[in-house]
């Protein structure tokens, strides 16, 4: 609360209005339970004075039993119905931009200016009428910004998930067999998994595992293959994209890597090759003080000496933390200089239509004078060659 007044205060903004499902959870703590685009939320932060909450009845137990673990902390909410009660009626779903102008109303802020930290036209409409000396601002970068840079609770937790990434790589090398389908390898391998995490966090730490293939064989070209796994069944020659994303308490490690079944031949070598260098070379320009498009050039330099840039359909990495995929998504365009604790992957990829994909992709904090990997599985041919 005090890093959010200090920017509030440095925007000559009187309060901070948070409405996006990820923001909610890193400022108030509260793994919503709800999608907001269908029962909004807001949490209310003044520049003086304690936070507040909107919240749909739907969370009223899950907000009282999570208060009561200390899974979260704001104290002052306000429930709105989604049916009719026949007594002790409250405002209803339709009411919620009202319920926001009341908020800010109840807390002083009759005037001056406003920050959302999204563009949500109906309460702003709302604001404007209800609220008419009050100004709303785009306010979406204060919490960007904070959430950028990973503080040690942060890092702890995508660490102990790098952990058991690690550890799904290991279940599905031991898993991969010809004739198995791609969809029975994923859920043996997230069940596997979920059992660990389980042992290893027992209470208090939500846990959410997948595992898969972005593709298999020939269609692993596709960067993100079928979007749903299918029943193809593994073959000697395939290359396996192998994908195992880890969440714990909402924080993601990514971890993939290129398995291949049977003995490789030449033209397996040569992508695998170029492809792991490729990211070891991306890798190495996540420290402090370098920009993040340093990181997409450097690996694209490795694809495209190797005369291999026309089978690049992809970025080479993205933000992570709270989203699986969060600022930054431009990696290849945005020339921030890297600050200490940044957290992205590094994934660059060749895909080569008919015959396959390659890519490895590792979770890596920015460090101070030198990359801080968080997924460590090992990238050489011979551990990712599968046994035929």
């Amino acid at each position: 609360m005090n890093r959010i007044r200090e920017f509030l205060s440095k925007s000559e903004l009187n309060a901070l209005v948070v409405f996006d499902s990820l923001n909610t959870i890193y400022v108030s703590g509260f793994f919503l339970d709800v999608e907001p685009w269908e029962r909004p939320v807001a949490t209310v932060i003044p520049i003086d004075g304690e936070p507040s909450m909107i919240l749909n009845e739907l969370s009223f137990n899950h907000y009282r039993y999570g208060l009561e673990k200390g899974a979260h902390w704001i104290k002052d909410v306000v429930f709105y119905d989604e049916h009719p009660r026949l007594t002790g009626r409250r405002y209803y779903t339709k009411d919620f931009p009202f319920l926001v102008c009341k908020m800010l109303e109840d807390k002083g802020i009759i005037k001056g200016s406003i920050g959302f930290d999204v563009d949500n036209s109906a309460v702003k409409s709302f604001v404007k009428i209800h609220l008419p000396r009050v100004e709303v601002y785009d306010a979406s970068w204060i919490l960007r910004e904070m959430r950028l840079v990973k503080d040690e609770y942060e890092l702890d937790l995508m660490r102990k998930a790098a952990e058991l990434a690690d550890y799904g790589l290991e279940k599905m090398r031991e898993t991969i067999e010809i004739g198995l389908s791609n969809v029975e390898i994923g859920h043996k391998v997230s069940y596997e998994i979920a059992r660990e995490a389980a042992k290893r966090y027992p209470s208090d730490v939500s846990i959410e595992v997948s595992a898969g293939f972005t593709g298999t064989g020939p269609e692993g070209a596709m960067p993100h293959g079928w979007r749903m796994p299918n029943g193809r069944r593994i073959q000697r020659g395939d290359t396996l994209l192998a994908v195992v994303g880890v969440r714990l308490n909402c924080y993601w490690a990514e971890d993939e890597r290129t398995f291949i079944v049977g003995k490789p031949s030449e033209k397996h070598i040569k992508f695998f090759d170029v492809a792991t260098k490729a990211q070891e070379c991306g890798i190495s320009m996540c420290v402090a003080g370098r920009r993040v498009s340093d990181i997409d050039a450097a690996a694209l330099k490795v694809i495209e000496d190797a005369g291999f840039g026309d089978y690049v359909f992809h970025r080479t990495g993205h933000g992570i933390g709270l989203g699986g995929h969060e600022y930054w998504h431009d990696m290849a365009f945005n020339h921030r200089i890297m600050k200490p604790n940044m957290v992205t992957t590094v994934e660059p990829m060749i895909c080569v239509y008919g015959f396959g994909g390659f890519r490895h992709s590792d979770t890596v904090v920015i460090g101070e004078d030198k990359p801080v990997v968080l997924t460590k599985f090992p990238k050489n041919l011979e551990d990712l060659t599968i046994p035929a």
